[in-house]
């Protein structure tokens, strides 16, 4: 896992009160019980903290955290100087 997985990691456990033994690669938000309203916060953390526009439904259900991981080290490192990043899908 990129340098990205700790921070979801600590923002997942200290934010959402998510248990650091539940956040595993392959779980996904819906079995980490985060609600919708819980996952739009959380993609508003990770835009605050990274500057990465994460869209709440590709976060929601589906994606594992490996895929978001993977998305955000992506746009991460796609971001143009400005700041901006792209938003591609996790999957």
């Amino acid at each position: 896992m990129t340098a990205i997985h700790p921070r979801i990691t600590e923002v997942l456990a200290h934010t959402f009160k998510v248990p650091a033994a539940e956040i595993l690669p392959d779980s996904t938000m819906d079995s980490l019980e985060m609600d919708s309203l819980a996952v739009a916060e959380f993609a508003a953390i990770i835009k605050e903290t990274l500057g990465i526009h994460a869209d709440p439904d590709q976060l929601y259900r589906n994606a594992t955290l490996a895929d978001i991981t993977e998305f955000i080290g992506a746009a991460v490192a796609e971001a143009p100087a400005s700041g901006e990043a792209a938003t591609s899908s996790p999957r």
